[in-house]
């Protein structure tokens, strides 16, 4: 069981899975001002950006 729990960790930590909560800590420990954006802004946002700046992607 503790394998499977660690292959759902790693395959959730390649997909993005946590990077929600890390950067509500990030907003939270540096900027404690600053309005936080619901889960799905946060996605659309970053999805909007990958799409605009292309970067590292293949094609």
């Amino acid at each position: 069981m503790r394998a499977l729990k660690a292959i759902a960790w790693w395959f959730n930590s390649i997909l993005g899975g946590n990077d929600y909560q890390r950067y509500v800590q990030h907003l939270r420990l540096q900027h404690p001002g600053c309005e936080i954006p619901s889960e799905r802004d946060y996605w659309r946002d970053r999805h909007d950006a990958a799409a605009k700046n292309p970067g590292n992607r293949c094609c």
